[in-house]
């Protein structure tokens, strides 16, 4: 009966339909009546030739958009995690911007480490960046000797499962002309290898000690266990993709960065697609808002087309349009009609803006069919 519907029906939704009809158990009877409902709800979902669907996407997301808020809330009911939400966050996801304000990842596990505390938190201290500072109660300058003493948190190193060999180690390998020795009280002495030493260069080399890398993956300042359904997922301050994805305990088909460019350069142009549609509707759905997924897949089809992710911008998809007038109205008109003057630019007014500027009848809706009248032949 499927088989009949076949190019009538989308493919994906005939599969879905399938698996639903056999977990329900439906008759042949009310299987043939589904199908036609479905076949009909179809046709209807269809657009129509001529449909000004880029301008009904553009109100689609600009009328929401003034709906939402525009502050940061408060991420996973903990202070100290923040997440960018609302307005700001849609701008940053449909101008592709590189630099994300609040980078954060969810960090699925595979089993069974995923459901067992101790061993989800045993990995979130393997993703967390540990600095030198988080080991050390305090920093003490030895002005005689012109030496650092590092008092050394010893719970804290427990906790982290770092020894001190360990630490050593990992010093050495940061910290270049820099003896480093243990003192007698347990403290890690740290002295710049120079033949002068000021008291300027103790000062800097304390200021460095203090940020110097130890142990995790670089970028994740910040790690947070929370329960989702029957299992644990880490919630990160600071995304590192390529980094995380190594680790033999995280799930790589699940893990995801809220960061487009950096899915975009690790597992290509369709994931950083996926990614538009997942961040747009996870924005809008959190403000309480409904936007159709048809304008999400265009708009994320469209800064993705090319091959690389590009903002809704001048210098992204805005700025590559084929009509001068049409950069021209979006920002910086002057540059523009002044560079298509200069290099001789023909506009074949294929497109809306243009023809509203000429005004001239748009090439849509009614405007799109031109009307040819047959004339009767002279005897």
């Amino acid at each position: 009966m499927i088989e009949e519907f076949r190019g009538k029906i989308n493919g994906m939704l005939l599969d879905e339909f399938e698996k639903e009809a056999n977990a329900m158990k439906l008759t042949k009877a009310q299987r043939e009546k589904a199908l036609k409902l479905l076949e009909k709800r179809y046709k209807e979902y269809k657009i129509n030739p001529g449909e000004a669907i880029g301008v009904i996407t553009a109100e689609s997301f600009g009328e929401p958009g003034t709906q939402m808020t525009l502050n940061i809330f408060h991420f996973a009911g903990v202070s100290e995690l923040n997440v960018t939400l609302g307005l700001p966050r849609l701008i940053e996801i449909f101008d592709a911007r590189k630099e994300v304000s609040t980078p954060i990842m969810e960090v699925y596990l595979k089993k069974p480490y995923n459901t067992d505390i101790k061993a989800v938190k045993k990995v979130a201290a393997m993703i967390k960046e540990t600095k030198l500072r988080e080991l050390a109660h305090e920093f003490l300058i030895n002005i005689i000797k012109k030496q650092i003493e590092v008092v050394l948190n010893k719970g804290n190193m427990r906790n982290l499962g770092i020894t001190e060999k360990f630490l050593f180690d990992a010093l050495a390998v940061k910290l270049k002309k820099v003896k480093i020795r243990k003192a007698s009280n347990g403290n890690v002495v740290l002295k710049p290898d120079l033949e002068e030493v000021s008291l300027k260069d103790v000062y800097k080399l304390k200021e460095k000690a203090k940020e110097t890398f130890i142990k995790g993956i670089e970028g994740i300042s910040q790690v947070l266990p929370i329960k989702q359904g029957n299992e644990f997922v880490i919630l990160t301050t600071g995304s590192n993709l390529k980094d995380t994805l190594k680790l033999e305990q995280v799930d790589e088909t699940r893990t995801i960065s809220n960061s487009l460019f950096e899915i975009a350069s690790i597992l290509g142009i369709e994931a950083a697609r996926e990614a538009i549609v997942y961040e747009a509707k996870k924005v809008i759905t959190e403000q309480g808002l409904d936007v159709d997924t048809r304008h999400i897949l265009f708009i994320s089809d469209l800064m993705t087309a090319t091959g690389r992710v590009k903002g809704v911008t001048r210098s992204g998809i805005t700025g590559e349009k084929e009509s001068v007038l049409a950069r021209a109205t979006f920002e910086t008109p002057l540059k523009h009609i002044t560079g298509a003057a200069l290099a001789g630019e023909e506009d074949l007014l294929n497109s809306v803006v243009e023809n509203v500027l000429l005004n001239q009848p748009v090439p849509l809706g009614t405007g799109l069919p031109g009307l040819v009248a047959s004339m009767k032949k002279n005897e």
